[in-house]
């Protein structure tokens, strides 16, 4: 479980490709800190498994199925990624409940930057424009964040000077895409809803 409160922004040192996975390095000084075999991290927030780890870097298998519904498949050495480690139990949540668990990938439609603010604009898959409300929280690249303007088929965030320039969504522009989970609370209450309209 993670909060979306990114550590830090890490970098992609080695990729190989495998017939039906990759196996990723990435450097990671904060996160990498007393990590051992099996701990998880999520990277732009898809929760992966720490396979081997040496100095600050660790490297992870991603399968196919995570390549195809995620946008780590884009990754190449040199780019960045958003790093965070696993909540400890007894920690404060500072962002929203998060599991790592992607349930699809968007793509930066605008940004609109302000003096002291930047607002981008976000494309939203039809089967995820449910769970996106106005106020409420989405995780974008593993990062927390609050939807400003919920569309039928894009949302708004705001972005202040520090998230842009510890996260990845200070870099990347219109056209890339971005890993989204919405809010798991709100799948669980729908699936309980549907379940109880049925029940005679």
């Amino acid at each position: 479980m993670f909060t979306g409160i990114v550590e830090e922004l890490g970098e992609v040192t080695a990729v190989e490709n495998l017939d039906d996975a990759s196996r990723f390095r990435l450097r990671g000084p904060i996160v990498t800190e007393g990590a051992k075999h099996g701990d998880s991290i999520a990277v732009n927030g898809v929760c992966l498994t720490v396979v081997e780890f040496e100095g600050d870097e660790f490297t992870a298998d991603v399968m196919a199925e995570t390549l195809n519904r995620s946008s780590l498949g884009v990754l190449a050495v040199g780019s960045r990624v958003n790093l965070e480690r696993p909540m400890a139990l007894g920690a404060r949540l500072g962002g929203h409940i998060v599991q790592g668990h992607v349930d699809g990938t968007g793509e930066i439609i605008e940004r609109k930057p302000s003096e002291n603010w930047e607002i981008v604009k976000i494309s939203l898959p039809a089967d995820l424009t449910r769970y996106v409300v106005e106020k409420g929280s989405v995780t974008v690249d593993g990062i927390s964040l609050t939807v400003v303007d919920a569309g039928p088929d894009y949302f708004t965030v705001s972005l202040i000077p520090t998230t842009l320039g510890l996260t990845t969504l200070g870099h990347k522009q219109p056209g890339d895409p971005v890993n989204l989970e919405v809010d798991v609370i709100a799948k669980y209450v729908e699936r309980l809803m549907g379940a109880r309209e049925v029940t005679p």
